[in-house]
């Protein structure tokens, strides 16, 4: 193309600019159609920039809002672990309110006082071989060796030793464990003896003329001058007649569950008294001999006689004497156990 082409295409736009421009000032029709297609154009600019930048705002809201929901629910998770422990702690300690509201259920006889105890571990150190648990009690807290322990289902021991704020307590089911029972029906008297961990206590020291049936609850009988009368022990699983020995094979059940042991009650005397009675709470106290028994022919021959100088009626064993034995006498060459 020439450059005279050149020019020309210029000089016929500015004409036709011109023309149009000068018709326009007469007519207004390209105002009318420029606004129009103006407007329609911005609007369609204008929504497409509007639509990306609520799309982009969005996008950034939802992010801050979901960085806020995710700290809330770190925080409501924090919230949650506390109140779960909080709940915890709570059942814990309403099992414990329990097992102490039945501890303090049980009023002591008259002559005999009770003192609470925790229990702090189970068989540890030079006590890992007997049946025994640690408890937060010494004898400067009155825990001394030989006093008897129980739960509310009924005996679970005795003091075996003591330090200054705790002791030993040897649980029933120990082999070294001697206890002076009775049984509550049938008021046949014997000695209960430990079998050893997950084995049943024996009864010994009971003839063969003597009826005792399978599930007959064993009590103490007081006469060990340790527990007071009256506190459940056991519960007879059998009693058998034996051909080795004059005494039946009497086999019995604690009735403390001593596997899980938390809180114990130690019994002993009020300084002073020589009283023995019955644990209320637990059990009815054993039924008293029949009154006409003063007029048996028994008990006339057991009085003295004139001119005869009474019988010496020995009282308790000391505590470090042998291990009183109650019920029938055991025959001449049988060795009496001394009390753990």
């Amino acid at each position: 193309m020439s450059p005279k082409h050149i020019l020309l295409v210029p000089a016929l736009a500015l004409l036709m600019y011109l023309g149009m421009y000068s018709w326009n000032q007469r007519t207004h029709i390209l105002d009318n159609f420029a606004a129009n297609t103006g407007l329609e154009a911005s609007g369609v600019v204008l929504k497409s920039v509007r639509m990306v930048q609520d799309t982009v705002m969005g996008a950034w809201n939802r992010y801050l809002d979901l960085v806020d929901v995710r700290e809330e629910n770190d925080e409501l998770k924090k919230q949650v672990e506390q109140l779960r422990h909080k709940l915890l702690m709570a059942s814990e300690e309403r099992a414990e309110l329990v097992r102490l509201r039945r501890l303090l259920t049980l009023t002591p006889p008259e002559g005999w006082q009770t003192l609470g105890a925790r229990v702090l571990a189970g068989r540890m150190g030079a006590n890992s071989a007997l049946a025994s648990v640690l408890i937060g009690r010494g004898y400067m807290t009155g825990a001394i060796p030989g006093t008897p322990v129980m739960t509310p289902q009924g005996v679970a021991g005795r003091v075996l030793r003591a330090g200054p704020s705790s002791a030993t307590v040897l649980l029933l089911v120990d082999p070294g464990s001697r206890i002076a029972v009775i049984s509550q029906e049938s008021r046949i008297q014997g000695v209960l003896v430990g079998g050893g961990p997950d084995k049943p206590l024996e009864m010994r020291f009971v003839s063969h003329n003597d009826v005792i049936r399978a599930g007959e609850i064993l009590v103490t009988s007081g006469l060990d001058d340790a527990f007071p009368k009256g506190i459940p022990v056991a519960r007879v699983l059998s009693a058998t007649p034996s051909d080795l020995s004059p005494f039946q094979s009497i086999q019995a059940a604690p009735l403390a569950t001593l596997s899980d042991l938390e809180e114990l009650l130690l019994i002993s005397r009020v300084e002073g008294s020589s009283v023995s009675g019955s644990l209320s709470g637990v059990l009815e106290a054993p039924r008293s001999p029949s009154s006409d028994s003063a007029g048996s022919p028994a008990a006339q021959r057991a009085q003295p006689q004139p001119g005869q100088q009474g019988s010496t009626i020995p009282g308790p064993p000391r505590p470090d004497a042998p291990f009183f034995l109650s019920g029938p006498t055991p025959p001449p060459g049988l060795p009496l156990r001394s009390r753990p």
